[in-house]
């Protein structure tokens, strides 16, 4: 997932962990549009204060893309299925799950339950909801998740009708899914947001819908009560939600503050209840006294953040320049000297927990190779001299330190000219989509727990989440042949063959493999972050 900001991976509902110095405990005055501070005397409404980093891009679960937008979706959301603390996905909105013998047909059977607005939610609402992220129109960057349903890749390719794909409600309470081949983490798909319902009525009615508080309209453990875009988001509890006793909290309040320092200082006087990853990062400068005070939370995720390069612009329109660009990277460096987090030098697009393969693809500060397969470039493209090479990230401390280091890297290796352009998320994201970008930061963390998610990002030259513009027949070719191949073993080398093409032909350049690193108030329990790095506050409450 475009979730960008991830060794075993140790999942876990979040511990209390205190940070010494916190300030003491202050009364904040409610206000007619918010809901009351979780620092209140006792008896008062249990509300947990959260920082988004930046504006969400989107409240709907057929649009959303990225981690902040899937956080508030997945909160104001239920799928058929939901994921736990192990990462294992329970029946939630689907109260009973039969499965054929052959693995290819599901049928998903509804319990009762109501919209936020108090609508039934309906087998009819999943369906309208998984062929409108599939319809070509509706411009879904994870159409390609739904690819895993019977005619769905035909269906977005304009090859195949909707009633032709694998989804059928046989009435309001029966949803049949008919699947291309057997996916053994297909349960773990349906918790993901891209297979949320929505509420066709709402949908239809109002194509911005899901753009404001008023009229957004959702299924899940809280609700959206306001929304002053860029500035702060509150959530109340659903008291719609089939679930809603399972509810401590009685809402969470969510400033919008993009900078780490402000956000830092926010927790520290006791403005917020947490601080950092996922949904933000903690201040460079704060990580060594945090990590030595022990009051720095860490955990291991399976994600991975890397480099993108636009294949379709000069230079990098040559795979060796790329290489080149990639081997030149001093990792170790960046892990030791900014990010500071116990991250893992990537030397592969699969994170460690998820690997298909045992040994490094290259080797860190590989300078000499770099130089050597640059000239080898320059040659291949009949050039004597690299242009300047624009690098673009979206606003972030971490992101601004990381990309400094990687100039002044490749300024020293190659001699070339890095300028720096920093964009607001939303944009950031349109311009990759659009392909305004030589070079931009990115990241992934896994969707679900299998090396293909971080794969197929890159199978199709136009696909939802490739915006590199690459495109490989052999890569493509042997990840089909994955989809097929029952062999646990032989299907681990087929996509071990296509993660050596990805590093060969080096459309990214992995950088670290993510861990999150954060600090909470001791009394904030409950709150689920998984190896996968995904936020569920549906547990949390605050004592």
């Amino acid at each position: 997932m475009k979730r960008s900001i991830s060794a075993g991976i140790c999942s876990l509902f979040v511990a209390g962990s205190v940070l010494a110095g916190c300030g003491s405990e202050t009364a904040t005055k409610p206000t007619d549009d918010t809901v009351v501070s979780s620092s209140e005397k006792k008896g008062e409404p249990k509300v947990l204060r959260w920082n988004l980093h930046s504006e969400p891009p989107t409240a709907d679960p057929g649009l959303a893309e990225d981690t902040t937008s899937g956080a508030i979706i997945r909160a104001t959301f239920d799928g058929l299925t939901r994921t736990d603390e192990n990462m294992k996905p329970n029946p939630s909105m689907a109260e009973k799950i039969d499965v054929s013998s052959d693995m290819l047909t599901y049928t998903f059977h509804l319990r009762d339950a109501k919209w936020s607005n108090g609508d039934p939610v309906t087998a009819q609402d999943f369906e309208f909801a998984w062929k409108r992220a599939l319809d070509p129109k509706t411009g879904s960057s994870y159409a390609y998740q739904l690819f895993y349903l019977k005619n769905g890749e035909k269906f977005n390719k304009g090859e195949a009708k909707a009633e032709e794909v694998g989804v059928k409600a046989i009435d309001a309470k029966t949803l049949e899914v008919t699947l291309e081949n057997p996916t053994p983490f297909f349960l773990e798909l349906t918790a993901f947001y891209t297979y949320y319902p929505v509420n066709r009525k709402v949908v239809e009615a109002n194509p911005q819908w899901a753009a404001e508080a008023a009229t957004h309209v959702g299924n899940g453990p809280f609700k959206i009560e306001s929304w002053e875009h860029k500035s702060k988001l509150v959530l109340v509890k659903n008291e719609n939600y089939w679930d809603k006793d399972t509810v401590k909290l009685d809402g969470i309040k969510f400033s919008i503050v993009e900078d780490e320092n402000t956000e830092f200082s926010m927790f520290e006087n006791d403005e917020l209840d947490w601080a950092g990853k996922p949904l933000s990062s903690l201040p460079i400068d704060a990580m060594p006294a945090l990590k030595e005070s022990g009051t720095l939370v860490s955990q291991p995720i399976a994600g991975t953040y890397f480099y993108k390069f636009n294949t379709e612009k000069v230079p990098f329109n040559n795979a060796k320049i790329r290489k080149a660009f990639a081997y030149a990277i001093n990792r170790q460096q960046i892990i030791d000297n900014i990010t500071q987090g116990n991250e893992k030098t990537a030397f592969s697009l699969v994170p460690p927990s998820m690997a298909v393969s045992t040994q490094p693809y290259y080797k860190d500060n590989d300078v000499e190779t770099a130089k050597r397969l640059l000239q080898e470039g320059l040659q291949e493209l009949g050039i004597t001299k690299l242009p300047p090479i624009a690098l673009s990230f979206n606003t972030s401390e971490a992101h601004k330190k990381i990309a400094e280091a990687i100039q002044d890297q490749w300024k020293k290796t190659f001699g070339v000219e890095v300028q720096l352009s920093n964009k607001e998320w939303k944009v950031y994201l349109e311009d990759q989509n659009q392909g305004n970008f030589m070079v931009c930061r990115s990241g992934w963390l896994g969707d679900f727990n299998d090396p293909i998610n971080f794969l197929e990002m890159f199978k199709d030259k136009n696909g939802g989440n490739n915006n590199t513009f690459w495109e490989n027949a052999k890569y493509k070719e042997l990840l089909n042949q994955s989809s097929i191949e029952a062999d646990p073993e032989k299907r681990k080398q087929l996509l071990a063959q296509a993660e050596q093409i990805l590093m060969d032909e080096m459309p990214i350049v992995p950088i670290y493999h993510n861990t999150e690193t954060w600090v909470q108030k001791e009394n904030v329990k409950g709150v689920l972050i998984d190896g996968l790095g995904f936020i569920d506050w549906k547990w949390a409450t605050v004592e």
